[in-house]
């Protein structure tokens, strides 16, 4: 049986998206697999309940997403970029008896977040666009034209936020739309239209819609979001419902005028918990039927109403698990656990079943249905079963231990699948960004995982304090700036309890991290020579730069308390910068070069300050890649970033017969190896052709 490869990430599907369909027999899904090495095929594919294999829905062009059934059930709307020349994606319907696919928008900045009204006449929807999109309607549709926006030269920018994920905002604004299907022209109307971003639309009734406005203040500032109604009839917004604060509103509305939103307190936000409110319109009694319940919501669910509309459900990450709960809309009672048992994702209600996708240690997702009440849950996919029938996955074990300070940490560790008795090997220690997430043992770090097992590492991992899926005290532990000095204690306190296991090699321990995970590493690697090797990647390295240059500075404010021009040499101390001079660990910096989130200064910064110092090191940058290179990059690149993790401890570890990364050149990497087998084919087709 062979071992996993960095390079089967060409060959793992990945299911997101699950949908119920209106009489509970069928779930629609997107499945995504890699198409080449810079690009990815989705489409929206249909399983029976009943235990039938799935069959593909939409055909095989451009990407597809958003899946959602008309409310009979007779259409299934998507988004997809099929049948453009950009990538922007476009509004289709599709009849789910038979037929062909019909395009609905042809509008200039895209469609997101689609929603059916409950008659099934007309489709919400949202796009980035700008003022001079709006006044020449654009956004309303192209009627055929061919337009591409240009990049401002030169750019001005007037906002704090200016940047997010991996592109300039350059004037854009998210709108809210709805399409009329029965006006004969698939009439589109703009609901809304000055500068400011509306989201996350929800139908109250066949003829309501409401929405989240950032509005107040100055919205890059601040989290606060106005709940909006939008009378379709009268063509105009009637009121607003209700304010919130967080990061969105995630609402959810029932036929009798209440509404379920996200709410996260504002002050120090960071380390607070998101809960459920639910405003009774009629009487303006709130509710918060997570209260009882110490964990943060999830944002991988979007809180919807059963049924009958009595219990909300919704998804929180819990000690290892991301788990979906339900509780009365009305708190009175404690919430129950209904679904978990690994990374539970994207879940829906339908009438009486949750579909949702899971990852476990043995896979890395499929589509499962569960009972409302989890009674009963069964695997409808196994998407990958060709693959992971001809690969050995080997089961992580979990461990809990104390830190200095007494507190128990939850933590996983995965030997190799050649493991034998008596034998020693070198252990990887991996850390997670954040810092207020929380990991599981499968999810989107599966094939990394996995990998380094295969590479014949012992891997560990933990959720430190300042994770998520503990309680709001345990998240809240790195209040005042302790970054470093909370998380070290525990992830060092969880590798001496894995390294003086018999079969690890004490001398040979390596580790990695992401975000967070980087600015973990590198503060490490400056405070202990423990580690024989370090890869950081997209970390955060100087606090007053990254201040200064993300779309997260509230993380900083929060987090620590602090700003630059008040506190510098405090923020500078907390900084893996300010022991630069500190490290003798051979430390890889992998980032990419339109990151937003951690702009890639941080990494040239640190680059040569190590340079600088005589560390071993060296700088990897991808193009075209942003903070999301990890779980969703181009294939090639999140094959070489694997490639590149293990070559580099490989190359330090006496257990693996291999140059040091900086003398091998390219040897062992995928893409060189592509690229000489290219050369060899055209010089064979060049015999050929004399």
């Amino acid at each position: 049986m062979e071992t996993v490869r960095a390079s089967d990430y060409h060959d793992i599907v990945q299911v997101e998206e699950p949908r119920v369909s209106p009489d509970g027999e069928r779930v629609a899904f997107v499945r995504k697999i890699p198409k080449s090495d810079d690009e990815y095929a989705a489409t929206v594919h249909v399983v029976p309940v009943g235990g039938d294999e799935p069959r593909q829905f939409t055909v095989s062009e451009g990407v597809d997403s958003q899946p959602r059934w008309s409310p009979s059930g007779d259409r299934l709307a998507f988004v997809s970029t099929r049948g453009a020349d950009d990538d922007r994606p476009q509004l289709w319907v599709m009849p789910t008896g038979g037929g062909e696919a019909r395009q609905v928008t042809d509008v200039v900045g895209g469609v997101a977040e689609i929603a059916w009204s409950p008659d099934g006449r007309r489709i919400a929807f949202t796009q980035q666009v700008t003022e001079d999109d709006r006044e020449e309607g654009r956004d309303t549709g192209l009627d055929g034209e061919e337009f591409e926006p240009e990049d401002p030269d030169p750019r001005v920018i007037d906002r704090k936020v200016y940047r997010a994920g991996q592109r300039y905002f350059d004037g854009k604004r998210s709108h809210v739309y709805v399409v009329d299907l029965e006006s004969g022209d698939d009439e589109i109307r703009r609901l809304t239209d000055r500068d400011y971003d509306y989201l996350n639309p929800e139908w109250a009734d066949a003829t309501t819609l409401l929405y989240g406005a950032r509005r107040t203040g100055d919205p890059d500032d601040n989290i606060v979001i106005d709940v909006v109604e939008y009378d379709l009839d009268a063509d105009e917004e009637t009121e607003t419902v209700t304010r919130t604060t967080g990061w969105t509103p995630m609402l959810a509305a029932t036929s009798d005028g209440r509404v379920a939103y996200a709410a996260t307190p504002e002050e120090n936000a960071t380390l607070r918990q998101t809960e459920i409110e639910v405003l009774d319109r009629e009487t303006g009694e709130v509710t918060t039927p997570t209260e009882s319940l110490d964990r943060t919501l999830s944002m991988s669910m979007s809180p919807q109403w059963g049924p009958n509309e009595e219990r909300i459900y919704f998804a929180t990450p819990d000690e290892g698990e991301y788990a979906v709960w339900r509780a009365p809309g009305d708190a009175g009672s404690d919430p129950e656990r209904v679904v978990g048992d690994g990374e539970v994702e994207a879940a829906t209600v339908g009438a009486d079943k949750i579909a949702f996708v899971r990852s476990e240690w043995d896979h890395p997702g499929d589509v499962f249905v569960s009972t409302l009440g989890g009674a009963e849950s069964r695997r409808l996919t196994r998407v990958n079963s060709d693959y992971l029938d001809d690969r050995a996955v080997c089961q992580p074990e979990e461990v809990r231990f104390e830190n200095e300070s007494g507190d128990e940490i939850q933590g996983w560790v995965l030997t190799p699948p050649n493991f034998e008795q008596g034998e020693e090997y070198p252990l990887a220690v991996e850390i997670h960004g954040g810092p207020h997430a929380m990991w599981s043992t499968s999810g989107t770090m599966w094939h990394e995982f996995q990998l380094l097992a295969a590479r014949g590492y012992v891997v560990f991992w933990s959720n430190p304090r300042g994770s998520t899926g503990y309680g709001e005290e345990f998240m809240a532990a790195l209040e005042g700036g302790k970054w470093g000095e909370v998380a070290y204690e525990d992830v060092m306190a969880g590798v001496e309890e894995v390294a003086s296991r018999e079969y690890v090699d004490d001398d040979d321990v390596y580790v990695t991290g992401g975000s967070y995970g980087g600015y973990m590493t590198t503060w490490i690697v400056g405070q202990t020579d423990r580690f024989a090797g370090a890869v950081s990647q997209r970390g955060v390295y100087e606090l007053n730069s990254f201040y200064g240059s993300t779309d997260a500075f509230k993380l900083i404010e929060w987090d620590f308390d602090a700003n630059p021009w008040d506190d510098y040499e405090f923020l500078w101390e907390r900084s893996p910068t300010a022991v630069a001079d500190e490290v003798d660990t051979p430390t890889l910096l992998i980032h990419s070069d339109d990151d937003y989130r951690v702009p890639v200064n941080n990494a040239e910064m640190l680059y040569l300050m190590y340079k600088k110092n005589d560390v071993e090191t060296r700088l990897v940058r991808y193009p075209r890649e942003g903070h999301e290179l990890s779980r969703s990059g181009e294939p090639a690149h999140v094959v070489d970033r694997l490639e590149r993790l293990v070559r580099w401890f490989d190359g330090y570890s006496d257990h693996h017969d291999a140059p040091k990364a900086l003398d091998r050149g390219d040897e062992g990497l995928s893409a060189a190896e592509d690229e000489e087998n290219e050369e060899a084919d055209d010089a064979d087709d060049g015999e050929d052709g004399e």
